[in-house]
């Protein structure tokens, strides 16, 4: 190729992007309008550059494999989630916001220089194996991570369903590394899933932000509302990695009805933003705890932000992963497309969570059930049940018929049981919530107080 055709290649690839990019940004048809006389004046060594690779490499080059490889170079040299994205890769990423892809199920990034494991999504091969928030994966089958882009790392742990794939980690607490074996599945994203805990009291788990998970947790809520009047919702966010800023907002939304959701701020005014609630018909005043930890990023840190601040709901478990930034799909001309860092979110109270995340109301970290059980073993006080020849207790026929009454109609199911049994935190969250609606009853104390 050419010096002359190769520039021409060049900027024509550039205008196309920049174009494209206007529109998709400001949403209408506006002239494109270069900053100075000269946009790109060093773009000239990089035609230098490929010319002389084109000219004197050892063997023939495609020009189009060293150009994206440059524009993956150059993406590189941004933040961790800024990426280039082939048109393959694209339309993976837009299957999996629409509900499914084929992998282990991990959401990852590079922080401090290392895959990081944000966290496994539940349900998942890579849940099931045990992978946990934090892990660092140092390679991916024999192929070491050490400078590999977020996006290479991607395409190498995806794969066909069936096939395996092994990830060797570093995990904290761990003095060896940790090698898994992971067989690749469809993964089903279902982001949303309630249960009934107890009489009034439900819970709603998001795995992450879809395009229907505002509409889903409107239905799953509407079902729990159905079975039992509501008087308390544990909200877990854990382990979500964050997903649509479109749903983080409606979701948020949902449960308040004044007040601001979020503030993005950009280079441009475009990109400057203050998204607030709508009045709702007020029949979900009730309390929410919301469950989050190192695990929770982008999307969910945007939901607890912001229930926190408009105090909506008390905040229990482990800060956050700490992930302030919006990220905004910029398609190319040729079907692949650019994913890139266009502006910061900031809580209603204006507080940036960039690195320093989500600071729970209440601190308790998950405590894992096999630990659980032998505090329990420790701390059983002897009970007059537990004495031989005890005698037999009376409970009153009122008592009785009230107790009746309010479990009829509302079957707990083993998945409830299972969840509270295993999980301090929920089994916490439950505890406050049993202990909100007492005091509640109580003459004289109104929330207010």
């Amino acid at each position: 190729m050419k010096p002359n055709k190769i520039r021409m290649f060049i900027y024509s690839i550039m205008l196309c992007s920049f174009v494209l990019g206007a529109v998709f940004l400001n949403g209408g048809q506006r002239a494109v309008t270069a900053g100075t006389e000269e946009p790109y004046p060093d773009l000239e060594i990089f035609t230098e550059v490929l010319r002389q690779i084109q000219e004197n490499y050892v063997e023939p080059q495609d020009p189009k494999k060293l150009i994206y490889g440059a524009v993956k170079g150059m993406v590189q040299s941004l933040d961790p989630h800024s990426s280039f994205m082939t048109k393959d890769e694209y339309r993976e990423l837009m299957l999996e916001t629409k509900g499914s892809f084929t992998g282990i199920g991990i959401e990852i990034t590079i922080k401090d220089n290392v895959l990081t494991v944000v966290s496994p999504i539940e349900g998942t091969p890579a849940y099931k194996a045990g992978l946990k928030a934090g892990d660092k994966i140092i390679r991916i089958e024999d192929k070491s991570t050490k400078d590999m882009t977020l996006m290479d790392a991607v395409k190498r742990i995806r794969g066909p369903k069936g096939t395996k794939v092994k990830l060797t980690i570093m995990r904290e607490g761990e003095k060896k590394p940790l090698v898994f074996s992971i067989t690749r599945d469809v993964i089903p994203l279902k982001s949303v899933r309630a249960l009934l805990l107890e009489p009034g009291i439900g819970y709603v788990r998001i795995s992450t932000f879809q395009s229907k998970t505002a509409k889903d947790l409107a239905a799953a809520i509407g079902k729990l509302e159905k079975k039992t009047k509501l008087k308390g919702l544990i909200f877990d966010l854990r382990n979500n990695p964050g997903g649509l800023l479109s749903q983080a907002i409606e979701v948020s939304d949902y449960f308040l009805d004044s007040g601001i959701i979020v503030t993005t701020k950009g280079r441009k005014h475009s990109q400057d933003i203050v998204a607030k609630a709508h009045r709702n018909d007020g029949s979900r005043n009730y309390p929410i705890i919301v469950l989050v930890n190192g695990g929770s990023a982008s999307a969910a840190e945007i939901v607890a932000g912001a229930l926190k601040d408009n105090k909506r709901a008390v905040i229990l478990g482990t800060r956050t992963f700490g992930k302030g930034s919006v990220q905004t799909i910029l398609p190319l001309s040729d079907g692949s497309a650019l994913r890139l860092t266009t502006a910061r979110y900031y809580t209603p109270s204006g507080r940036s969570i960039q690195l320093s995340g989500i600071q729970p109301d209440i601190e308790l970290p998950f405590v894992p059930s096999e630990k659980e059980k032998e505090k329990k073993k420790k701390k059983r006080f002897l009970r007059e049940e537990d004495l031989e020849r005890h005698m037999p207790g009376e409970v009153k026929k009122e008592e009785q018929s009230e107790t009746k009454v309010e479990e009829k109609g509302h079957k707990i199911d083993n998945k409830a049981k299972e969840l509270i049994e295993r999980d301090n935190q929920v089994r916490h969250a439950l505890q406050l919530l049993k202990t909100w609606n007492i005091f509640s009853q109580i003459k004289g104390i109104s929330a207010s107080q």
